[in-house]
């Protein structure tokens, strides 16, 4: 049996969800910083746009293939030593950028980088699952939500302030001190895993066609390999993913001990989860063009098309607060109704606002309480309610696995239909997919109908 842990009282939460959000932030705020440093970045290392790309798909192929992978070993051995690992790894990534005297140790920092996030956001929400009282899950899920809202609102800023003051350097510097403060507040607090017993084998080759099926995926999905080769590689790619999903349907169906636990797929629940996760994903990557989109309408300079996005992040941290105080009254169901009916209502208002500025801002609103909502805890909260205990790490694995590719795909095909048809049918089609969704919603249970798994192991 995988190790379970200790008991919340080795870990109370007041000191267990700062150490937490702590972590989450760091990961956050890279995220939101990487944009700002861009420029930079090419002229520090004489390098056009094809290349600088490259720094977004090596961390979002590392990220997602570690996802699958450190989960699963926070469910076999534990997650404190995964969670310290996966902020250690982040931070050495981020110490490696900032000594690069090349690109490729930039790119070989990235994928480090990536490597530590991939584990970080998973294992945290797990922890909350393992160490949080059920009636302050809620609360806990949607401060994380939260968090990310707040990185994005500090990061464009603090990423300017930086490379104004003392370099690019500093950027990935600044990830070093709140490495350090996670790591010790962490060691101090994070619970012990109880002793466990003999464990079988890590599913190898569940492992192996896992990553393949990633790669595959991302490269054909963001078509990196075709700009970079030159060559048309993107169908071939996807047509592998293919194969390799049916693939590794076979191998974890026959695994002692899967990578990706296919009997999560057979719980109704996880998997509407899933399919709103992705949807979800979907959602946060139309979000992208939004800037461009009100560039292009009302005449923007550049450097001043990001501030349009503020209301919506300002909203998306209200969202996801105020979504993480009523999940436990509420339930997921009725939030997650009320997040993506307010997606369509900002998506579909967003492509009718080109008449002014104003409107197109007011649009931005129910898009960010929206964001915040859905990605504010009551997803994760299904995943921690329904996941048996053992398989916590894997399930919220999965939840960021799903949402990760609904916003590859998002970014993929509002650019290739705003290219087309311009941004309001692009917007249109993504306000009908967040309206296409909502029975999927709606088929989740009500929450009194639907015990919390600490409660029923209890």
């Amino acid at each position: 049996m995988p190790p379970a842990e200790r008991s919340p009282e080795a870990a109370p939460s007041r000191r267990l969800l700062p150490t937490l959000l702590i972590g989450v932030f760091m990961a956050a705020l890279d995220t939101a910083v990487i944009a700002p440093a861009l420029p930079a970045l090419r002229e520090a290392f004489a390098i056009g746009h094809r290349e600088s790309a490259l720094l977004m798909v090596v961390f979002i192929l590392c990220s997602l293939c570690s996802t699958a992978v450190l989960a699963n070993l926070g469910d076999r051995h534990g997650r404190r030593v995964v969670f310290l690992g996966s902020v250690a790894c982040f931070a050495a990534g981020s110490l490696f950028i900032a000594l690069s005297d090349s690109f490729a140790m930039v790119l070989a920092g990235r994928a480090v980088q990536g490597l530590g996030a991939g584990g970080i956001l998973p294992t945290a929400s797990a922890l909350i699952g393992d160490a949080v009282a059920p009636r302050e899950r809620g609360r806990a899920l949607g401060l994380i939500g939260a968090t990310y809202g707040l990185a994005f609102v500090l990061g464009p800023a603090l990423a300017t302030l930086l490379l104004l003051a003392a370099g690019w350097h500093w950027i990935f510097l600044a990830n070093l001190p709140l490495a350090a403060l996670v790591l010790a507040l962490g060691a101090r607090c994070l619970p012990h895993p109880a002793p466990a017993a003999a464990l079988p084998p890590l599913d190898l080759a569940g492992l192996g066609v896992t990553l393949l099926l990633l790669a595959c995926l991302v490269l054909g999905i963001t078509h990196s390999a075709d700009e970079f080769f030159g060559l048309a590689l993107w169908p071939g790619l996807l047509a592998a993913a293919a194969v390799a999903l049916a693939l590794l349907l076979r191998v974890e169906g026959r695994a002692a001990a899967p990578l990706i636990p296919l009997s999560l797929f057979a719980r109704r629940q996880l998997a509407l989860s899933y399919l709103l996760s992705a949807a979800s994903g979907v959602a946060m990557g139309s979000i992208v063009f939004l800037s461009s989109m009100a560039q292009q309408a009302y005449a923007l300079e550049a450097r001043h098309a990001g501030l349009v996005l503020l209301p919506l992040v300002l909203c998306s941290m209200l969202g996801s607060m105020g979504a993480g105080r009523l999940l436990d009254r509420l339930g997921p169901r009725t939030l997650l109704l009320a997040g993506f009916a307010l997606l369509a209502l900002g998506y579909a208002a967003s492509a009718f606002s080109d008449p002014a500025l104003w409107l197109f801002l007011l649009a931005t609103m129910p898009l960010g309480l929206g964001v915040g909502i859905v990605v504010g805890g009551a997803l994760r909260s299904i995943a921690i309610d329904e996941a048996p205990p053992a398989q916590r790490g894997a399930a919220q694995g999965l939840i960021n696995i799903c949402t990760s590719v609904g916003t590859l795909l998002a970014a993929a095909a509002v650019g290739a239909v705003a290219d087309f048809s311009g941004f309001a049918v692009a917007y249109l089609g993504v306000a009908a997919l967040m309206l296409l969704v909502l029975p999927a919603a709606l088929a989740l249970r009500h929450r009194d109908d639907t015990p919390l798994a600490a409660e029923t192991a209890a």
